[in-house]
């Protein structure tokens, strides 16, 4: 069943190769892709700005022997191909439905779960997601498994619920890795981004205490969301500005999106028998690592990717609860893509940047104020 106000063809922002921004290029005849079995047809609304996709086009992800090759996400099983039209966190309006989805799906709003968990069971062990082995929501349409679109009724703006999906995700999964309970103390780095910004609001939803590690002139912001204090990055020592902030009282969990050269620092500062959980290394994939820190304190080090469906349906509850609020620092029409991604990767807001097909834009206007 189509809704037949649907075209033939749809601008769309298509990845071409790996490289610079010249390697996204925006087109206007790019095929509105028809549902097959057991997927449905969105009419793409807004869509939610991730570092994977600059991961992804730079091919930054190296492999296990040489950390500066090219390589996309997955490393040696990729199952990216050229074009590709990137964009995860994808919400919309449900205008098609293939063979085994009921057509009272039509006319549904609808967020996205981008992971693709290739089996029945919760398990990551095949993992892949949209905008990576399939097309995403960096377009006007987008096809999608039915079970990937979940029914929303919520007064948030197509644009905020576009903030949650892959950050808030991600950071779910690396405090349910990392076993994170009421009570505990939480460090958090890379606070100011998407993903930190989640697991700020995430910690406080499960009754744990967070404390954030970003730049000083973003510490009223994450106070604002919850942050129990906020550690200044540019500090010179930082387990002692750590427990300045704490009043010497220990860290449970150590959730880390930087790494870099503070790696060892935060395994310093956590507690015996502490945990420390990554997504993330945006200061540097390549760390220093003291084992003997490491099994002298008997710490858990916890690699973390995405989540689980059940991950999926947490988030969900909590956002339809207003335990989390989306944090939309600004939005970008399609067209304005290379735009959007430059002050994406500049990293100076807190929060997420959403980009939103043209013809909603004209429609509504500019939904939210650029940075």
């Amino acid at each position: 069943m189509t809704d037949q106000s649907v075209p033939q063809t749809m601008s769309a922002v298509v990845l071409t190769r790996h490289g610079g921004l010249d390697a996204l290029e925006y087109r206007n005849d790019v095929p509105v892709p028809r549902p097959g079995p057991n997927e449905v047809l969105l009419e793409v609304h807004a869509c939610g700005m991730n570092n994977t996709d600059v991961w992804v086009r730079e091919g930054a992800y190296g492999s296990e022997t040489d950390p500066q090759a090219v390589s996309t996400w997955r490393r040696g099983r990729s199952t990216l191909t050229f074009p590709r039209i990137q964009g995860t966190d994808s919400v919309g309006v449900i205008v098609a439905v293939g063979e085994g989805v009921p057509g009272t799906r039509v006319g549904e709003r609808v967020i996205v779960d981008f992971s693709l968990y290739n089996r029945d069971d919760d398990s990551l062990a095949d993992i892949d997601y949209i905008g990576h082995g399939r097309d995403g929501g960096y377009a006007e349409y987008q096809c999608v498994p039915a079970d990937n679109a979940h029914a929303v009724d919520t007064a948030l703006t197509d644009a905020q619920l576009a903030t949650f999906c892959c950050a808030y995700l991600t950071g779910e999964h690396m405090l349910e890795r990392a076993d994170v309970q009421a009570g505990e103390r939480v460090l958090v780095t890379g606070a100011s981004g998407g993903v930190g910004s989640g697991i700020v609001q995430l910690c406080r939803a499960r009754g744990a205490i967070p404390y954030a590690v970003t730049r000083a002139d973003k510490a009223e912001a994450l106070t604002a969301i919850g942050a129990e204090a906020v550690i200044d990055r540019d500090s010179d020592d930082w387990p002692a500005a750590v427990a300045a902030a704490t009043g010497d009282q220990p860290i449970d969990v150590v959730a880390d999106l930087v790494a870099g050269p503070h790696f060892n620092d935060l395994l310093r500062i956590l507690r015996p028998e502490g945990r420390y959980t990554t997504a993330g290394a945006i200061a540097g994939p390549v760390v220093e690592l003291d084992l003997r820190t490491m099994y002298l304190k008997q710490l858990q080090l916890h690699g973390s990717s995405q989540g689980r469906r059940s991950d999926f349906k947490r988030l969900l509850g909590h956002i339809l609860a207003g335990r989390i609020s989306p944090l939309l620092h600004g939005t970008y029409p399609l067209s304005d893509f290379h735009r959007a991604q430059t002050d994406f990767m500049a990293k100076n807001y807190v929060g997420k940047l959403v980009v939103v097909p043209d013809r909603h834009w004209d429609a509504v206007g500019a939904p939210h104020a650029h940075p």
